[in-house]
């Protein structure tokens, strides 16, 4: 995956190592070029300055009161008559070879030397000088001049990384806001900064996106809602009308099947019922938290459910445990409905899968400093491999035998997300039968 950031780093910081080298390197040419003229011309002005006599060139060598002499820039002088004979040659001259006069480049023992040689009246002279004086002069010119250089490399690399930072933090504002959004939040993006304008148009592009899934998906919670309250009606009459041709004798025929017809009427009563409170719950914009008592809530769950559990046969129960006082709610921030719907449909669930003689308990707990509560049942259970799609909608496990719509595991599912709520289903492992915790309530 490319990144804006390294890219946009990469580029700028090789880019100006690269400019940084290549004019490290100009400025040590141009320094050396200097140095050799400065040298060159000092070559020249030795040359031309010496006494006429021998001695007076030994004279000149000797250092003054007032500073250093010509060896200090490791000068050697060579001074041949008109013979050809060397008259004079200073400590530490290389080995003597006269050259034609003028200015050159020679290798003398393990040395390259720049020599000047200029013929004069009467004698011939010749000065010479280490090129490696040369190059230390040029290093430390080039020195003097680069070091604001090397000093202002990692203090632009510096000021480089914290500007493409600044450029690009409208994108990570973006990237926060979406990431923190939950999946029904569907407002348009807010101006959270200064917007550069070529983000505006993916900010627009994308607001413009929001609010036409916000319409399509309004459509769609709309339809279902109207469906299911369509059909909850004359379903509801179908009932009454069936049981009053029962009871007044005018529809006869075999029990059983009449039982059958019921029951399935039943069960589609259910199954619209499940509908229309998943479109309300789909439709629910926002969740407003009020301070709710999730004892008293589970104490509503369990009375309401209590006939279906006693018709069953099965032991239905509420239980606390951590109490903190005699009159501990468990108070929680939530919707009160929403939660009563969330806690019924685990109960229901846990009641329909239960056989008869079963126990379902509703246990209440605190987990640190949130509460929590578990629904668990002796039933059956659900096979490992199917564990993680229970909360799906309309699933419905392959070794269920009892009826149902396998929408109430998924509006409780629903309900839990809205309220930040981790919701999971685990076998029991000291017997069967299974768990459904929610926790951080």
């Amino acid at each position: 995956m490319t990144s804006i950031r390294r890219w946009l780093l990469g580029w700028l910081i090789f880019g100006f190592a690269a400019m940084s080298t290549v004019a490290g390197l100009g400025i040590f040419q141009k320094a050396r070029e200097e140095a050799n003229e400065l040298f060159d011309y000092e070559l020249r002005t030795v040359a031309l300055s010496l006494p006429a006599d021998v001695q007076g060139a030994i004279d000149a060598e000797r250092p003054s009161d007032g500073g250093g002499s010509i060896a200090d820039d490791r000068l050697s002088i060579e001074i041949w008559n008109p013979a050809g004979e060397l008259v004079y040659r200073s400590p530490g001259a290389p080995p003597p070879a006269r050259l034609p006069a003028g200015v050159r480049t020679v290798r003398r023992g393990e040395y390259l030397w720049r020599v000047y040689g200029l013929q004069q009246p009467g004698r011939f002279v010749q000065v010479a000088q280490p090129v490696s004086v040369r190059n230390d002069l040029a290093l430390r010119l080039a020195w003097h001049t680069l070091w604001p250089l090397l000093v202002m490399v990692p203090v632009t690399i510096i000021f480089v990384l914290w500007t493409v930072s600044r450029g690009l933090s409208t994108d990570g504002r973006l990237s926060r806001s979406l990431g923190t959004r939950s999946i029904e939040s569907l407002e348009p993006l807010a101006d959270t900064g200064p917007m550069p304008v070529e983000v505006r148009p993916l900010v627009d592009a994308l607001n413009d996106l929001l609010a036409r899934l916000a319409d399509a998906l309004q459509a769609q919670r709309t339809f279902v809602a109207d469906a299911a309250h369509e059909l909850r009606s004359p379903l509801a009459a179908l009932k009454l009308q069936l049981q009053a041709a029962v009871h007044d004798g005018s529809l006869r025929g075999d029990e059983r099947t009449l039982a059958r017809v019921e029951g399935r009427l039943n069960r589609l009563i259910h199954l619209v019922q499940q509908l229309l409170t998943l479109a309300r719950e789909d439709a629910q914009a926002a969740t407003v938290m009020r301070p709710v008592s999730l004892r008293q809530i589970g104490e509503q769950v369990v009375g309401d459910l209590s006939m279906l559990a006693e018709a069953k046969g099965i032991d239905l129960g509420l239980e606390c445990r951590d109490e903190q006082q005699t009159d501990d709610r468990y108070i929680v921030l939530g919707e009160q409905h929403a939660l009563s719907i969330l806690l019924a449909n685990l109960v229901d669930n846990a009641i329909r899968y239960t056989p008869a003689g079963g126990t379902v308990d509703v246990v209440l707990r605190r987990a640190g400093g949130s509460v929590a509560f578990d629904v668990r049942d002796t039933g059956p259970g659900i096979p490992a491999d199917e564990l993680p799609r229970v909360f799906d909608r309309f699933y419905r496990g392959s070794g269920a035998q009892t009826q149902g719509s396998g929408l109430g595991l998924a509006i409780a599912q629903h309900i839990a997300r809205r309220h930040q709520v981790a919701l999971t289903a685990t076998n029991n492992a000291g017997g069967p039968g299974l768990t459904v915790s929610a926790t951080g309530l």
